[in-house]
């Protein structure tokens, strides 16, 4: 359940119930996109799916520059703006969710067509980001609970560690992207 207290944001009451929720999700949103990804048959949604890597590169670099703004703010006590940013940077994260998800439904894979030092780097990049990404879905989606349930002191402890990841996922995403860019059709 969602109250409005007196600084009119949003909090969510801390039950087992929305816990339990966070759990499901931190594990459901991996899985189908695994999953969406492995489908061999592509939806046909048109040309414009075409375009999507490349919104899905704007919105990591927004994303991670917001996140810096996120991480500025709150080292300068400004908890508003940061509650701010933070919520704009989990709006451009499902974003991308989205449009990752709708290009590679209906999109073969890219190949990547680099060679020398470039192909290992670009598949270190890409390792990397993949498997942080996974594990950053539940830090941040659990990060969220915590500051909207009030839980300041789990939520400071945990984003120790999602903070960090999850820019890290989003910077990768934008070398991942500009690496295999040339390669698109």
């Amino acid at each position: 359940m969602i109250v409005k207290n007196n600084m009119a944001a949003y909090k969510i009451e801390n039950t087992p119930r929305n816990n339990q929720i966070v759990n499901i999700l931190s594990l459901a949103i991996p899985i189908a996109v695994a999953m969406l990804n492995a489908i061999q048959t592509k939806l046909a949604l048109g040309t414009w799916t075409k375009v999507l890597p490349h919104v899905n590169g704007v919105l990591n670099a927004t994303c991670s520059i917001v996140l810096i703004l996120g991480f500025i703010a709150i080292k300068n006590k400004n908890i508003e703006m940061h509650r701010r940013l933070m919520g704009v940077a989990f709006i451009l994260g499902s974003l991308f969710l989205v449009s990752y998800v709708t290009y590679h439904i209906s999109n073969e894979p890219t190949k990547f067509g680099g060679s020398g030092w470039l192909r290992p780097t670009y598949y270190i990049l890409l390792f990397s980001h993949i498997l942080l990404s996974i594990g950053v879905v539940n830090l941040v989606l659990k990060a969220i609970f915590y500051a909207l349930t009030d839980q300041i002191n789990s939520h400071k402890k945990l984003v120790k560690w999602a903070f960090p990841i999850w820019l890290y996922v989003s910077i990768t995403g934008v070398l991942v992207y500009l690496l295999i860019a040339p390669y698109y059709v």
